[in-house]
């Protein structure tokens, strides 16, 4: 596995904003989507995007299915990105929603978080049911870290609902990727990002049940840090900040890790600091790490101007694809 960043893009920051700005995120036309609503067994739903790529759906073709990041979607650029390869190598794919990042707000008290494996494991073992062909599941940031929470939660089990996992910029360590986030440019630039459709968001949910949260610390909140002391941590059952950052990291518990696989992270990532990311000495034999000295924030563009992002989702696919066995006559 290897990635060298373009001469155009140095350093991290410029890895991180100008591919998901400008690079081209496939090689194919925009990746069509059918969407399916599932009904959660708490009574709420999560919208599912499956790629339309003209193939009959077919039951033993490999599956790729793809977790989206903090705030993310189906049309973020990596998910665009790993549905343009799906669609490449004649793979279906799948593309789940967390709780309110489908374009509406869920039902239930709850949202989603870092630590969300009980998500991440009933909607694989759905996709499991329905489908008898290699099943590969990536999760980028936030959705990287709970799926590397689900397999090391379940250990063996893993291996019924998925054949192999990537999770790519994934802060593994979330106290360490949280108070990167909350410093410097970082707190300039994404901090405010992700508080611009964090807090809107919220507040649909204070208007579903009111008395949830207090409503004057949450507009008082200026970082996650605090905005997920007042909302978060509380909503899916942890004390505070800390106690979610801490329970709900997948780093010490890489080793519990049973089924096939890599953990990406860019040495450069602004989210993510290089002395947060595990050795190989904390990690099981199952557990693969890449570790590039560049590619920033799920960027990793590749190509000339203006780039393309390409690169990772290739390289992840390849892994993926050899771990799977999706080619089994071979």
């Amino acid at each position: 596995m290897k990635y060298v960043a373009p001469r155009w893009l140095p350093g991290g920051q410029l890895q991180t904003i100008w591919p998901a700005l400008y690079s081209r995120r496939g090689f194919g036309a925009r990746p069509a989507y059918r969407r399916e609503r599932w009904d959660t067994p708490d009574g709420d739903f999560v919208d599912v995007d499956f790629l339309q790529d003209g193939i009959p759906a077919g039951e033993t073709r490999p599956l790729l299915v793809v977790f989206h990041g903090l705030e993310g979607s189906s049309r973020s650029h990596y998910s665009e990105a790993f549905a343009d390869l799906a669609r490449e190598r004649g793979w279906a794919c799948a593309l789940p929603h967390f709780r309110g990042c489908s374009g509406e707000i869920n039902r239930a008290p709850r949202a989603y978080h870092s630590g969300d494996h009980a998500e991440i494991g009933w909607m694989l073992q759905r996709f499991r049911a329905a489908h008898a062909g290699p099943l590969m599941a990536v999760g980028v940031s936030l959705g990287g870290n709970a799926l590397l929470r689900w397999a090391a939660e379940v250990g063996t089990d893993a291996a019924r609902s998925a054949d192999a996992v990537a999770a790519v910029c994934s802060p593994v360590d979330l106290a360490a990727g949280g108070h990167a986030i909350g410093r410097g440019f970082n707190r300039q630039i994404y901090t405010r990002m992700f508080m611009r459709s964090l807090v809107p968001k919220a507040l649909q949910k204070l208007a579903q049940h009111p008395g949830l949260f207090d409503k004057e610390a949450l507009l008082a909140a200026r970082d996650l840090y605090a905005f997920d002391n007042v909302f978060t941590a509380p909503l899916h059952g942890y004390k505070n900040t800390e106690d979610y950052w801490l329970r709900a990291s997948a780093k010490p518990l890489l080793r519990h890790i049973r089924i096939p696989a890599l953990v990406v992270n860019a040495r450069n990532d602004p989210f993510v600091p290089a002395s947060s990311l595990p050795g190989v000495h904390e990690v099981g034999p199952c557990v693969t790490l890449w570790q590039p000295a560049h590619g920033g924030h799920v960027g990793f563009a590749k190509g000339r101007l203006p780039g393309h992002v390409r690169a990772m989702p290739d390289i992840v696919g390849d892994w993926l694809s050899t771990q799977a066995d999706t080619h089994p006559e071979a």
